[in-house]
């Protein structure tokens, strides 16, 4: 070989081990030139998110962008040198790793290259040992599984905050689940396999095939989580499996059209033989997108494993946005995120947002010891209990097996079926706001969440009463004539107010149309007909005696999980409302990653209450029989009917409000967004802030759920134009406020 090539091939290694300095000091280096991170993304050729996370330690650039990187930060660095105080730069960087456990220094020599990661774990982490860590360990009592670091200590500190908030580190209280609750299984350039866990940590992974896998995650990794409530159970470890995964284990990168289908791999799959040769079983739902692989419980122990595969779209893109692409560090940090606010993912967001009810409020738990010392299994007060409740058949929707002796092709009506549903109402513009400039949408944060929040649900079934007396705190379903509702004159508190009724949309049905006769209702509908002034008379109801609050500690969870990460995105729950504005404009830009778990978070309230009225899938159901979803306690569409009916008695009562004090009145209502016609863009225009203070009772603008934040503003003239185009003139605008983009598509044509 000439020499000028071995120069090449050595300048080549030089360059992939090029020296950075830490996160940090990237950071300032890029801001004392005023370069923007799109600039610098634009220079290298690579994406804005890559050059993010090598500003916060969560990735490090590779050959041959590392060379170029280093390069620019060398020349920056002589233009702008670092204050006194400023950390020295290390050599190789990577992934930040912390724990919350007591920190044991270890020595410097003990930092493992990626090249070295196959050999030096075998040497320094023989089984049963506690190899050495880079910065810290996790307790003494918890025996560590084999770990490749490839982050040099200064870097790793400077790194750890933004790589992963504290509540996603690795490690933490529980011993038993020191490497987090889940793992991202890659396959880097050498061929090693590397488990990616929450908190930086990279694990090497011995195992060679799927049930090795399972049974290295059970026995070595310490992957897992905390049981949420006393009684539950501690959520299972999960890996996600990225493409170079699959092919070392023999698994397919995409599902087959019929797989896709059938959502799951054919019976005689080689791996699914592997499972079965070392006695693992699989779940109903076989091996998809979401496989669990365990064996029967021995008493309390459990030995369960699941799997998240996203390219066959375990992470539906509507939900996880761009997660499913993200490089394996960066997936871990997202999910750990999620899972250390939320739960462990246990499937999409929905069934998560369903499972976390059961997290929370167990189904049953130990009793007190009998008289030989004995614990059994007794309902859980608070909970659904174990076994499944039929619907109130005005609550059963079509189909159902309590329906099966109505006559064919039966359409019932509102005396006949409860219909709880979100707005989708819309209205022509009045001459006077026709004249306005803008036409301004508000969206309610968490809406449905707030909707749950101190909700009384049933818990147990349903009692038929005839002619009852109205009980505003008894959960149930009322038919119930609420035609006499006259919108134009109600109580806004203790006075009565007089109101254009014509452009206020009904608060009974979905539509906002003023009901024509008996219908029936859920208890918060019914209580705020009695809320404006007048009198109600139920004709019949199914009412549940035995009920209580038990969405009150899904909502607060979820809750949390959103502000806390909105936080960290910049956006606090104490703003003044101008300064909140500003914060929310472009916050997804500020840590895209953070920014999908916002959005997974609010997928999880949505689908969570859908899921308590899931529909057949399929399965060759045919009306009246039972489908799969009805095996379950938590299938409860009366819960998701109150819910909603809250939800949406929410949302108008603040319309009153403010109508009441302002004279304004909405354009268009879909769910939980309004849109209104005003004279400014902003929400600040047009909502009435006295001295920095809302309208009490009325919209707020904030982070908080039940707050409204901005969601669009379009011209007036853009709202015509588009009803005109579709000759529409109730076309639903606040369906298209947010981008002003409208198809032939979306009209349905």
């Amino acid at each position: 070989m000439p020499e000028s090539e071995l120069f090449d091939a050595v300048d080549a290694l030089l360059a992939s081990r090029a020296p950075l300095p830490p996160p940090e000091e990237r950071k300032r280096l890029r801001k004392a030139h005023s370069l923007t991170i799109d600039e610098i993304a634009g220079a290298l050729k690579v994406r804005r998110a890559t050059v993010s996370g090598w500003e916060s330690g969560k990735t490090e650039p590779r050959p041959p962008e590392r060379d170029a990187y280093a390069r620019l930060l060398e020349g920056l660095a002589k233009l702008y040198p670092a204050p006194a105080n400023t950390p020295t730069p290390d050599g190789d960087t990577a992934v930040a790793e912390t724990f919350t456990g007591p920190a044991t220094p270890a020595p410097a020599a003990q930092t493992l290259s990626t090249s070295a990661a196959p050999e030096a774990a075998a040497t320094t982490a023989p089984e049963n040992t506690q190899p050495p860590a880079p910065i810290a360990t996790a307790p003494a009592t918890a025996s560590r599984p084999s770990r490749t670091t490839r982050m040099s200590s200064t870097s790793r500190r400077q790194g750890a905050k933004k790589a992963a908030p504290a509540s996603a580190s690795a490690g933490g209280s529980d011993p038993r689940f020191a490497s987090g609750p889940l793992a991202v299984i890659d396959v880097d350039a050498d061929g090693q396999v590397l488990a990616y866990c929450t908190g930086g940590l990279v694990l090497d992974v011995p195992a060679k095939s799927i049930p090795a896998l399972v049974e290295w995650t059970l026995g070595e990794a310490r992957l897992g989580q905390p049981k949420l409530s006393g009684p539950g159970k501690d959520a299972d470890p999960l890996l996600v499996l990225t493409e170079a995964a699959l092919e070392r284990y023999g698994l397919p990168v995409a599902l087959s059209e019929k797989e896709r289908i059938a959502g799951r791999l054919p019976e005689g799959h080689k791996v699914i033989k592997q499972l079965a040769r070392a006695e693992w079983k699989l779940t109903k739902r076989g091996f998809g997108p979401w496989a669990r692989i365990y064996r029967p419980a021995q008493g309390s122990e459990r030995a369960c494993v699941q799997l998240c595969i996203p390219s066959w779209h375990a992470l539906d893109s509507r939900h996880w946005g761009e997660a499913g692409q993200l490089p394996p560090a960066e997936l871990a940090r997202v999910l750990g995120v999620y899972a250390s606010r939320v739960m462990t993912p246990r499937g999409s967001t929905a069934v998560t947002g369903l499972e976390l009810m059961t997290a929370l409020h167990p189904p049953t738990r130990a009793s007190e010891p009998d008289a030989d010392g004995r614990r059994h299994s007794e309902h859980n007060p608070g909970s659904l209990g174990k076994d499944p409740v039929d619907p109130a058949p005005c609550e059963a929707p079509d189909g159902h097996p309590v329906l099966k002796d109505l006559p064919r092709f039966h359409v019932r009506g509102p005396s006949e079926k409860l219909f709880e549903e979100a707005y989708d109402w819309a209205r022509p513009m009045t001459d006077g706001e026709c004249t306005l400039r803008y036409l301004v949408g508000l969206d309610v944060n968490m809406a449905f969440a707030a909707g749950a929040n101190g909700l009384t649900v049933g818990l147990g079934a349903p009692t038929h009463v005839q002619d009852p007396v109205f009980d505003p705190k008894l959960p149930g379903s009322w038919l119930v004539d609420l035609s006499h509702v006259d919108l134009s004159r109600v109580k806004a508190g203790k006075e009565w107010v007089e109101l254009d009724g014509s452009l206020l949309p009904s608060p009974f049905t979905p539509k906002g149309e003023r009901p024509e006769g008996p219908a029936w209702y859920a208890t918060p509908t019914v209580a705020y007909a009695v809320e404006l002034g007048y009198e109600v008379h139920p004709i019949e109801a199914y009412v549940r005696y035995e009920n209580g609050r038990y969405l009150d500690g899904w909502y607060q969870r979820l809750r949390d999980a959103y502000l806390d990460t909105m936080a960290d995105l910049g956006v606090d729950a104490d703003l003044a409302p101008a300064d909140f504005l500003a914060a929310m404009d472009g916050y997804k830009q500020r840590d895209p990653d953070l920014a999908i778990v916002v959005s997974a978070i609010k997928a999880t309230i949505k689908g969570g209450i859908g899921k308590l009225r899931e529909r057949p899938r399929g399965e060759g159901w045919r009306p009246g029989e039972p489908w799969r979803a009805l095996s379950r306690p938590t299938w409860r569409p009366d819960i998701r009917a109150a819910v909603i009916s809250r939800t949406r008695i929410n949302l108008h009562r603040k319309i009153v409000k403010h109508a009441a004090c302002t004279g304004q009145y909405p354009v268009a209502i879909l769910s939980d967004c309004v849109v209104y016609a005003s004279n400014g863009p902003s929400p600040l225009d047009f909502l009435p802030y006295r001295d920095g203070k809302p309208l009490p009772g009325g919209f707020k603008l904030g982070i908080n759920p039940g707050l409204v934040k901005h969601e669009g503003t379009q011209d007036v003239l853009w709202g015509e134009e588009v009803r005109e185009r579709f000759n529409a003139p109730e076309l639903n605008l606040a369906r298209y406020i947010k981008d002003g983009t409208v198809t032939d598509v979306d009209n349905g044509e």
